[in-house]
């Protein structure tokens, strides 16, 4: 778990922030000739689009097992097959930012908005590469274009990569507004919690804080990071008991982490 409050992986395999790799199917003209306004189903795809997705399918499941490199191999195979299939471009953008290549990875996120502008997937993806490279304005502006689409089913996580990257851009009380949102919609979320009751601390609300943040670690998704959190949290309402108790758990299953060496040189502050 340690990798999702750290580095708020793009990865499909976590799809913790992203809500998913793949676009949202109902793209106009996708399949077939029919109506764009209809419903798409299954019996509208083409042939050509169901042999380009199976190699998205293909590309997802390689990318989810770390085979980088293939995986984009199979996108590249989708994208000959139908060279408008916007969940080829989605996911060969998050393959390049896991190849730290940012130029083709907004590359990807472009042409698959210039396909489909109302794919709020995509926006998501594509807003937080934007929000990884310190360009909050227009990653604000493709959240909110995620969060606004109703047919999106991930709209908590888009709300919580927006809190986050609010939170980067030094805005905290839009922040939590957005924080809030998220954890209203979706309080198992790990990260939201985290970064909520992260936020509350940062600003002295040591009780908002506590509350958060106990009931992350009170949970099987505890970390080294949101132990550590909570050791500070209770260090400052003056429970010890609970700094005790926080701290074996560090200790014992997190004596390797760098939060448990700072635990032991008193870095409280830091």
């Amino acid at each position: 778990m340690k990798s999702i409050y750290s580095a708020l992986s793009m990865s499909c395999a976590v799809a913790m922030l992203l809500g998913g790799c793949a676009s949202q199917q109902a793209l106009d003209g996708a399949y077939g000739s029919g109506n764009p306004s209809d419903l798409i189903t299954e019996s509208d795809e083409t042939d050509q689009r169901r042999r380009a997705r199976l190699r998205v399918e293909l590309a997802s499941g390689y990318f989810e097992q770390g085979q980088t490199k293939v995986a984009l191999d199979e996108i590249k195979q989708s994208l000959a097959t139908d060279p408008n299939f916007v969940d080829a471009y989605n996911l060969r953008g998050l393959v390049y930012m896991r190849l730290n290549d940012i130029p083709l990875a907004e590359d990807s996120f472009r042409r698959a908005l210039a396909i489909n502008s109302r794919d709020a997937s995509v926006a998501h993806n594509y807003g937080w590469l934007l929000c990884q490279q310190s360009r909050y304005p227009e990653s604000f502006k493709l959240f909110a274009q995620a969060i606004a689409n109703p047919t999106y089913t991930e709209k908590p996580k888009a709300l919580m990569a927006l809190g986050v990257c609010q939170m980067r851009a030094g805005q905290p009380v839009e922040a939590e507004q957005s924080l809030m949102h998220a954890y209203e919609l979706d309080a198992g979320n790990p990260v939201t919690g985290y970064n909520l009751s992260k936020l509350l601390y940062a600003r002295g609300d040591l009780t908002r804080a506590q509350f958060y943040i106990r009931r992350l670690n009170n949970s099987e998704l505890a970390n080294a990071q949101t132990l550590w959190l909570g050791i500070k949290t209770e260090r400052k309402l003056n429970d010890q008991e609970a700094v005790q108790q926080l701290a074996s758990q560090l200790k014992k299953r997190f004596s390797q982490s760098p939060e448990a060496a700072a635990y032991e040189k008193g870095l409280f502050n830091e």
